[in-house]
């Protein structure tokens, strides 16, 4: 076996170029099956899986508590709308919780009162619906027949509905729901002890809950802090101030139409339109006049039409007149932006947003203004929407203008008048 240039000792003859081919690199083979993997690439594999897991994890938690963060949220509002009652009550020397208590207390007899007012007109507005069915039907089978020329009768109706299959679905398919309601209703219930919970402790314990929310934050930070809850206060208390007097309005308004058409329960259904028209957001306006309409209906169709005329007569004039200059003296906010505002927080949480959208949009408003840098306006008539003469030209004058300049079109009179003048 012949020996190599290696054992032999011999130099390594050079490439026919002239240059010697450099060595490799050691720890290297020729493959590169010897290559390490780097130290820092197993540790950066852990952290970024472990950033996905974190946040996965809070994404899940996230949409768990949706339902609790929301309610915190109405809480926290609520306690900011009795903020100035409670504080009232603690200055004049009653204890804080228990004065949040009477607060509490007299808001759940008032609403207990309504309820069960409300409850009872419609129960016996709904009794006297059923009893009076038969007239109504036979009034409205009467009318098909003189006008269509039809013999109708009302047993014939009767058995036809009774023996529909639409009915008897409807059976069927609202004997099944009544599990499905009772368990909204129960989820309701317990929302609303929720809120109410929360909103109690946030009202009694808020000067511990300002202090604890400022012992962690530096001196000129606990001011800013201090300064955005006190016009979180006064905005909030503005904005039921002035949804409570336009209800106040709206109740009175319908309490004197209902009466004059001598509609039962007028004081209740007043009461009704004042609050559901203006707590109730998006659809509270066609909630609110939409039983005034079906009591009236009772008494005599044409009373509620004019209850629908009304009713839309009034909500222009609270749209266009009477909200905005209440909402600018209470909560200092235009009603576009309000209008911006209510549409946002609903696409955000529903009627949630909806309700709340206003005085938090007042709050930040006001907020963020003190940080605004303002100066003064100067004094040009476009600042105040006038344009100055000469500076525009409408569009008539334009097309004269290139209709004078058409090719062998003869200029106007005055144009040729002042032409011989000047020659």
């Amino acid at each position: 076996m012949a020996r190599t240039d290696d054992e032999t000792g011999l130099p390594r003859q050079g490439s026919p170029f002239g240059t010697t081919p450099p060595d490799p690199p050691p720890g290297t083979g020729g493959a590169g099956s010897h290559a390490r993997m780097p130290r820092w690439l197993p540790r950066a594999m852990l952290l970024a899986l472990a950033l996905v897991g974190v946040f996965q994890l809070g994404s899940w938690a996230f949409h768990q508590l949706t339902g609790l963060l929301i309610n915190i949220l109405i809480a926290f509002f609520l306690a900011l709308a009795i903020e100035p009652a409670v504080s009232w009550m603690a200055s004049r020397g009653l204890r804080r919780g228990l004065a949040t208590a009477f607060v509490f207390l007299g808001v759940i007899i008032a609403s207990a009162g309504f309820v069960t007012l409300l409850g009872s007109m419609l129960a016996g507005q709904i009794i006297k619906i059923v009893e009076d069915f038969p007239d109504y039907l036979d009034s409205v089978i009467n009318w098909i027949n003189a006008h269509f020329h039809t013999e109708l009768r009302r047993v014939d109706v009767q058995e036809g509905l009774l023996r529909s299959d639409w009915l008897r679905n409807y059976v069927q398919n609202s004997a099944t729901g009544v599990l499905d309601v009772s368990a909204q209703v129960l989820g309701g219930l317990f929302q609303l002890l929720t809120i109410t919970l929360f909103s109690f402790y946030f009202a009694a314990d808020g000067p511990r809950l300002r202090r604890t929310l400022c012992s962690v934050l530096p001196p000129n930070r606990q001011a800013e802090v201090l300064r955005a809850w006190e016009i979180a206060v006064n905005k909030t208390g503005g904005y039921l101030y002035s949804r409570g007097l336009m209800a106040l309005i709206s109740g009175i308004a319908h309490y004197i139409l209902l009466e004059n058409l001598d509609v039962p329960y007028a004081p209740v259904l007043a009461v009704w339109v004042g609050l559901v028209s203006q707590f109730i957001p998006t659809i509270g306006t066609y909630l609110a006049g939409a039983l005034p309409m079906l009591i009236a209906f009772t008494v005599d169709p044409w009373y509620a039409l004019w209850v629908l005329i009304f009713v839309v007569i009034y909500q222009q004039f609270e749209n266009y007149m009477l909200q905005p200059k209440l909402t600018a003296k209470t909560v200092d906010i235009h009603p576009a932006v309000a209008f911006g505002s209510v549409i946002a927080g609903t696409a955000l949480l529903g009627a949630v947003g909806a309700l709340i959208a206003i005085p938090a949009v007042a709050t930040l408003q006001a907020f963020l203004g003190a940080y605004v840098k303002r100066y003064d306006v100067t004094d040009d008539p476009r600042v105040h929407g006038h344009r100055e003469r000469g500076t525009g030209r409408n569009l008539f004058s334009r097309a004269r203008e290139l209709w004078i300049r058409r090719p062998g079109q003869q200029p106007l009179p005055e144009a040729a008048g002042s032409g011989e003048g000047s020659e």
